[in-house]
């Protein structure tokens, strides 16, 4: 049962993560990915904000602490690279990149807090990063690109990556030694994201109050992607990480870049055969891990 409800969150996180991430692409052509971090992160945390009534404070205060770490770190600091990553080299290649995730997660898992993992979840690990590392490995964006903007662009992919594995793992650890929920580990997250980005860009929250260039249908894309990606994104994620371990749950969440597929049109980024190979190789790495 644990695994089924841990299994059907993956799935739902990377749903609502990949469509997200196609409108923050599109936005990012009006907005400074920090904007749309700023954006997504305060309406999100706004939403869920009833949550913190739920909330055992004193007797989870350092559980609470490590979360806000993790909040600023994935989130954060995380997501603004993310974003920038969007921008520059695409929906489809960023996520990508997440094809680093499962085995750095494994690793981690093993080494950090003790999970131990059967062998056929290493070995379904390398088959969906290899399939990843695949994907991304095709040519198949149309727009011309400088070299130095191109590695610019896998460089916040990467430090995205490593961002968001730190978070998840601390995630992990207080799932394991609190009684905290996901809905409330996401509002303390999302909360402690928020003010970390208040704190560091100031004049951009009022920018964004004040803007007049942004429509009432930017404004309407932008609160859809921030309920999907970050509100219900974000709580799948954690969700996953109650029920799974770590290297397990990235391993699944890791399949975002199979669905970006479906939105590559979009963006010009055209598919080729390879490319659809590589991705159903991915999901026999996934069937692989849950055996």
């Amino acid at each position: 049962m644990i695994n089924i409800i841990g299994f059907f969150a993956a799935i739902s996180a990377v749903f609502s993560w990949t469509y997200a991430c196609s409108i923050w692409r599109k936005e990012s052509e009006n907005l400074l990915p920090r904007h749309i971090n700023i954006y997504k992160n305060l309406l999100a945390s706004v939403i869920f904000l009833p949550v913190l009534l739920t909330v055992s404070w004193l007797s989870n205060i350092s559980s609470i602490f490590i979360l806000m770490i993790s909040g600023i770190v994935g989130i954060a600091i995380g997501d603004n690279l993310y974003i920038n990553s969007l921008k520059i080299i695409g929906t489809r290649k960023t996520l990508s990149f997440e094809a680093l995730t499962p085995i750095i997660a494994t690793t981690l898992g093993t080494y950090s807090i003790n999970e131990i993992y059967p062998e056929q979840v290493w070995i379904g690990s390398f088959v969906v990063s290899f399939s990843l590392l695949m994907i991304v490995r095709q040519n198949t964006f149309q727009e011309e690109q400088s070299r130095e903007i191109e590695i610019l662009g896998v460089l916040c992919a990467l430090g995205s990556v490593v961002c968001a594995v730190l978070a998840a793992l601390l995630s992990r650890i207080i799932f394991i030694n609190s009684s905290l929920n996901p809905l409330e580990t996401t509002e303390i997250r999302l909360l402690s994201a928020s003010i970390f980005l208040f704190l560091i860009y100031k004049k951009d929250f009022y920018y964004l109050f004040y803007n007049r260039s942004l429509t009432k249908k930017n404004h309407s894309k932008l609160a859809l992607s921030t309920f999907l990606g970050t509100n219900c994104g974000v709580f799948f994620q954690q969700t996953v990480f109650k029920f799974l371990p770590i290297g397990i749950g990235w391993t699944l969440l890791s399949l975002s870049p199979v669905f970006a597929l479906f939105l590559s049109n979009r963006e010009g980024d055209k598919i080729n055969k390879l490319t659809i190979i590589y991705s159903f190789l991915s999901f026999i790495g996934v069937a692989i891990t849950l055996i």
